[in-house]
């Protein structure tokens, strides 16, 4: 187990580039597996999650060669099906919970998937009864394992387009189901289909693939099945979530910080979210400029004078893998703000680590916080904490760079799964923090 120490209260100053988007990776590498045809990607982040998934797809037989930083072919010609249900898949597929979607492509075009249930961030409940009802809806048989925890899904005579209405609007249930209905016969209409700028990649690169899916960047898709794709040359967008945590670090510790190529039309509300706590960003081109906060920032109140509350919500809705951040740089705001995250129940029990550290945090019940900001007043302390899931890890690291201090953060593999190379790319703007093994 590794461990971050970081000396905080340091202004940073510099440029830092966003990796590429981790789900939207996860989706776009399950995809090379509908063809078996050579898929070129560009962009993908060197983190450890994403990592996991090219290790499960080698092993699955696709022939996978590294072109370059972030850059490889996939070849799925000649799969090794029997993997799927071996003791190592279902190991290594149980840690990782990207590795669901590989089951819609292979549904689609062999007529069977199966996945141990998959692991991931411990943030409450995760239901998985979209991906399913969505296979079943299409003329897939559904089994569970209850004893060894494994799903399966059959269809050998294939998958029959149909109209479903989700349940939830579930990202990655909405791709498993698109990437299944792709070669279904027939018409498949998607309805409160999920809209983020990742489904979007992932039906543009199926329809460069071939497929015909009308209704991107809508919640109603619509999929005419053919009867194969091909292959095909996609980059993956930057990540967005990166691109929110650097905001909010260039807030708290009052840094100078210039965000490079961040695909400003594919951020939606998020600018303007991180706007209502007072903090100010500039558009150059495709970069966001945020200047040193020097005289700190102020939380907005609404038109009527009411108290600010920031919530998540699907897409175009402010993303639930944000609020984290929006919290913790609330806690050296002016002023008063109420975060609500509605989408999951365990998100925010990191916060009596801030707490701990000083900040004025009530934490009301486990979907809303209250937070009192300092205005810079009084700075937060060091101390030493565990990081619980990517997102509160990261947002334990913006606190600790910020504090009075040196402060450690042990489990930082939380980190690594969404973050690349994080402590590098810190020190390259001025961050003191080392990595200890």
């Amino acid at each position: 187990m590794s461990t971050f120490q970081i000396e905080g209260g340091y202004q940073l100053k510099g440029d830092i580039t966003p990796q590429g988007a981790k789900n939207e990776a996860l989706q776009i590498l399950c995809a090379v597996l509908l063809t078996p045809e050579k898929v070129t990607i560009s962009n993908i982040p060197d983190i450890r999650d994403v990592n996991k998934l090219i290790e499960i797809l080698r092993n699955l037989g696709v022939k996978i060669q590294k072109l370059g930083k972030g850059s490889y072919s996939f070849k799925s010609d000649d799969l090794n099906l029997s993997y799927l249900e071996s003791e190592q898949f279902k190991k290594e597929g149980s840690g990782l919970r990207g590795s669901i979607m590989i089951v819609g492509p292979l549904l689609g075009r062999f007529g069977k998937g199966y996945i141990p249930r998959p692991g991931g961030d411990k943030i409450g409940r995760r239901r998985l009864d979209t991906h399913f009802e969505g296979f079943i809806k299409l003329g897939a048989t559904f089994r569970y394992n209850k004893e060894e925890r494994f799903y399966g899904v059959e269809a050998p005579d294939g998958l029959t387009g149909t109209y479903m209405l989700l349940d939830e609007a579930s990202v990655t249930g909405t791709a498993n189901i698109v990437m299944a209905a792709a070669l279904a016969k027939g018409t498949t209409t998607i309805y409160n289909a999920a809209c983020e700028p990742y489904l979007q990649q992932l039906c543009k690169m199926l329809n460069a693939m071939g497929a015909n899916i009308k209704g991107i960047g809508s919640n109603l898709l619509t999929i005419e099945g053919v009867t194969s794709l091909n292959g095909c040359e996609h980059r993956v967008l930057p990540d967005m979530i990166e691109i929110g945590s650097w905001i909010g670090l260039a807030a708290m510790t009052k840094s100078e910080i210039t965000i490079k190529n961040v695909s400003w039309k594919d951020l939606g509300i998020i600018p303007n979210t991180f706007r209502k706590l007072g903090i100010t960003l500039e558009k150059k081109g495709d970069d966001i400029y945020i200047p040193s906060h020097k005289d700190g920032y102020e939380i907005e109140s609404f038109i009527d004078g009411s108290f600010m509350t920031i919530s998540d919500a699907p897409w175009p809705g402010f993303t639930p893998d944000l609020l984290s951040i929006i919290l913790v740089v609330a806690t050296q705001a002016r002023g008063e703000v109420m975060v609500h995250q509605k989408m999951f129940e365990s998100r925010l029990f990191f916060v009596d680590k801030l707490i701990d550290m000083g900040a004025k945090i009530i934490l009301c019940d486990p979907h809303r916080a209250t937070i009192i900001g300092h205005d810079f007043k009084s700075q937060l302390k060091a101390t030493t904490m565990v990081s619980p899931d990517i997102r509160a890890g990261i947002s334990l690291l913006i606190a600790a760079l910020s504090a009075k201090g040196t402060s450690t953060i042990h489990n930082i593999e939380q980190i690594d799964r969404g973050y690349e190379n994080i402590d590098e790319r810190l020190r390259a703007i001025g961050a003191k923090i080392i990595r200890v093994d």
